[in-house]
């Protein structure tokens, strides 16, 4: 590898890393805490989902002016946005309950979002930039990286909120993405490239890609439904505490993180295999949400091992599906003719992580609103059927 390979691999590492655990933390003692605080779990939903749709606006925005803003200012300003951001949800217990502590919990999300959509974006697109010809390799590698954010953000905030209580689990990470900032001032390259012509909407004209982004859009809600309803139901099925209740979201990030390098290196390997690999990764996943509860039509019982098998089967199945889809995109849009460079991977990024925000705000309103008013057994069969769907009219499509 070449120099600029070599930093830019770093860089994008320790980006993933260190926006996923910070991303991660909230799962295992949030809901619970926001809870304690007024909300309800339809709100404490829409908080996780107004992240999302913040994420889904800044990505497209950020994708189409990659150029123009620079990938290498966009990626440390969000960066240096998240963490900021971070350090203030820290001081949210100090603020009265009910409806101060719900607006400003919508508004450090909310501008979270934008950040976090700016680093991600330009991490996407640098990536397939410098690696054209190894995209689902290198992303799958990084992926080792975003699973290891995400296996430590919850076991780690879990433990640091019993020991110290809610600020300091936000402390430490905001100041560890803080110092992420000069870090990547310092290794990642910069880039140049000309402004494109081309257009979100002409991106959307192929079939190809629309059934994609719908596969998307099934994994992301899966997961952020999982992110709003699990710890709850664990907490009240298997009267388990916050920091066990981090360990359990082990068996969902490790299978993921162990599983991506390699699925990255055979679907770059062998393309023709990447629609398979959706399609099977698919039903796994929709086989692993029907169990998790499991669905009270199966008069299955419920015991705690069985969930976290269940979270293993959708971690690594989300790896067999999501993995393929970046480079899919991207080979679909140099088929329709789009420029090869920065600009479209950038609209590319953008696109992808627009509709991967769309069902992370899917995810917990809606599956919040079933567990509510049904359960969450019912919540999760329904997410499972939504990805069954998905990689069946893109399988006979």
């Amino acid at each position: 590898m070449s120099r600029q390979q070599i930093l830019t691999l770093i860089s994008m590492a320790s980006v993933n890393f260190s926006s996923m655990i910070c991303y991660s933390i909230l799962g295992p003692f949030f809901p619970t805490e926001a809870v304690k605080k007024g909300a309800s779990q339809t709100v404490v939903g829409l908080i996780f989902g107004c992240y999302a749709v913040c994420n889904l606006i800044g990505a497209l925005i950020m994708g189409k002016y990659i150029v123009q803003i620079g990938a290498k200012f966009m990626l440390v300003a969000g960066l240096f946005v998240s963490s900021v951001c971070t350090n203030l949800f820290g001081l949210l217990d100090r603020v009265p309950e009910g409806a101060y502590f719900i607006t400003l919990c919508f508004v450090i999300r909310s501008v979270d979002a934008v950040g976090f959509a700016a680093a991600m974006t330009s991490s996407f697109a640098v990536s397939a930039k410098v690696f054209p010809n190894n995209i689902a390799t290198v992303l799958g590698s990084l992926e080792i990286f975003t699973g290891l954010g995400l296996i430590l953000g919850p076991p780690l905030g879990g433990w640091l909120y019993q020991s110290f209580g809610y600020e300091v689990p936000f402390m430490v990470l905001g100041c560890f993405l803080f110092f992420m900032v000069p870090f990547n001032i310092y290794i990642l390259p910069n880039f140049e490239a000309e402004p494109s012509k081309d257009s979100f909407l002409r991106l959307l004209t192929r079939p190809k890609i629309l059934l994609i982004c719908f596969v998307i859009f099934t994994l992301s809600a899966g997961l952020g439904f999982l992110d709003a309803t699990l710890s709850i139901f664990a907490i009240k099925k298997f009267g388990l505490s916050t920091g066990y209740v981090g360990l359990i979201l082990l068996g969902l990030s490790l299978p993921y993180c162990l599983g991506s390098p390699i699925l990255g290196i055979i679907t770059d390997k062998f393309p023709g295999t990447r629609s398979w690999f959706m399609v099977l990764g698919g039903f796994a996943t929709a086989f692993g949400f029907c169990l998790i509860g499991p669905i009270p039509i199966l008069h299955v019982s419920s015991p705690l091992w069985l969930m976290v098998l269940m979270l293993g089967v959708i971690g690594f199945s989300l790896g067999m599906t999501a993995i393929p889809t970046f480079p899919e995109i991207i080979t679909s849009a140099y088929e329709q003719g789009f420029e090869e460079g920065l600009s479209t991977l950038g609209m590319v990024s953008g696109l992808f992580g627009a509709v991967w925000s769309l069902g992370m705000f899917y995810g917990p309103t809606v599956g919040g609103l079933i567990t509510q008013h049904l359960s969450f057994e019912w919540a999760a069969a329904v997410q499972g059927g939504l990805g069954a769907l998905a990689v069946s009219i893109s399988r006979i499509v």
